[in-house]
């Protein structure tokens, strides 16, 4: 056995710069595949983080402005959501609908304990919006049935809001002032990362009433269930925006009068498109490393002509085929482990690299910052796994130069330049 590893050793030292290239090419196509895995892993790390602060499966209505005329009423019109459409949403729907909530916001508000005052402005919420949108409770609680039914008076406030109304104690159970009006503070929520981060939420209804907003809402939101793909995703909003459009004498067709955001729809396109990233990621990198395997392969073929006579001399001698064949298997395989190793340990070092670089990458849209980049990493399993699998394919690539070196007969190689 050292004899034969003293022979590869010695073949690939009179090749230097050929063993070179061809280790470059099967180290380059490992360690790109590596490095777009990671890339890529980062993607959909960064998906999946985003989609975990928020409730997926759920949707939210707004009103926009008629494209239409309809009912002797010109385009143009404003549609203004309202308490009905929220009973609608809960009752006709309710094969499809788990729960559901609105929100009305009230802007202007000097928010103030003693001397200490902010301003701000107010939404009036449902109990479900804390699962809905991304509010992450610091301490204390958030706004509860009970506090929609009694039109309680209690806020939930941001922290940077605690810090300057409360800056030497506890906010939770404390009384605050909101134009005139004194709120009990229940709870206490983290920075979202939005523009106004200072918003207050108090009962929906206890909102609708203080402020005179009559039956008129912002924002209606609900989740949905056994909605399990895009086309009955489709059929669901498309019954239900004539539903709501025909509350507001908006013509059925028209997709101005509303603007529906499903969560869900946005959740099954990124899975989607997961899948095609992750699958390009694998095309590009199998064809890379299948240009170092080719390499293998055909430096092999050469060795294997230009060692000819001397396999011939073997033969004659009495070397049994299977001591070729295993001698130029197992170059093959040195070469590709060899190779593919330092290929492994580089992308596994770049891609750490990238973590501690730009692993937490984020993107201010305007309203909250979206998670854009995280954790591009590569598993060590994954990563061997792909080693190995090169080295299978390195196997596979010295076989035929090797078979073509067994069949060979002592004479024909004898006479072989």
């Amino acid at each position: 056995m050292i004899e034969i590893w003293q022979e590869i050793y010695s073949n690939l030292r009179r090749n230097k710069l050929r063993t070179f290239l061809t280790g470059f090419a099967v180290a380059w196509g490992i360690f790109m595949l590596i490095v777009l895995l990671g890339s890529g892993n980062g993607l959909i790390h960064a998906f999946a983080a985003n989609s975990g602060e928020m409730a997926m499966n759920s949707v939210r209505v707004t009103g926009g402005w008629t494209n239409k005329a309809y009912d002797g009423l010109k385009e143009g019109r404003h549609v203004q959501l309202d308490n009905k459409d929220l009973g609608i949403t809960a009752t006709r729907f309710s094969e499809h609908v788990i729960s559901t909530g609105a929100r009305v916001r009230q802007s202007g508000i000097i928010l103030s304990k003693g001397a200490e005052y902010v301003s701000t402005s107010f939404s009036g919420v449902f109990p479900n919006y804390v699962d809905i949108e991304r509010i992450k409770l610091a301490s204390g609680r958030f706004i509860n049935n009970i506090d929609l039914k009694e039109h309680r008076k209690v806020i939930v406030l941001n922290t940077k809001t605690v810090e300057l109304l409360f800056p030497k104690g506890e906010a939770i159970g404390q009384f605050v002032s909101g134009n005139g009006i004194t709120y009990q503070v229940v709870g206490v929520y983290t920075d979202r990362g939005d523009s106004d981060s200072r918003e207050a939420y108090i009962p929906f209804s206890t909102l609708q009433i203080i402020y005179n907003k009559g039956d008129k809402l912002d924002n209606l939101f609900f989740t949905i269930k056994d909605l399990n793909t895009e086309e009955e995703n489709n059929a669901f909003v498309e019954q239900y925006r004539k539903a709501i459009n025909a509350n507001h004498r908006v013509d059925p067709t028209d997709i101005g009068g509303l603007w529906i955001w499903n969560r869900f729809m946005q959740y099954l396109q990124q899975q989607t498109a997961t899948v095609v990233l992750r699958l390009a990621i694998w095309i590009i990198g199998v064809f890379t490393l299948l240009s170092g395997i080719v390499g293998v392969s055909n430096i092999m073929l050469i060795t294997v002509r230009e060692r000819t006579r001397e396999f011939g001399i073997r033969k004659a001698l009495g070397a049994k085929p299977h001591s070729i064949l295993f001698l130029v298997v197992v170059e093959s395989v040195f070469i590709t482990a060899l190779f593919g190793y330092i290929g492994m340990v580089l992308g596994i070092g770049v891609t750490e690299l990238m973590n501690m670089v730009v692993g937490n990458q984020t993107m201010d849209t305007g309203m909250w910052q979206e998670t854009v980049f995280t954790n591009p990493t590569v598993g060590v399993d994954v990563a061997v796994q792909a080693t190995l699998t090169l080295v299978i394919a390195g196997t596979l690539a010295g076989l035929f130069p090797a078979w073509k070196a067994v069949n060979i007969s002592p004479i024909e190689a004898l006479r072989a330049d």
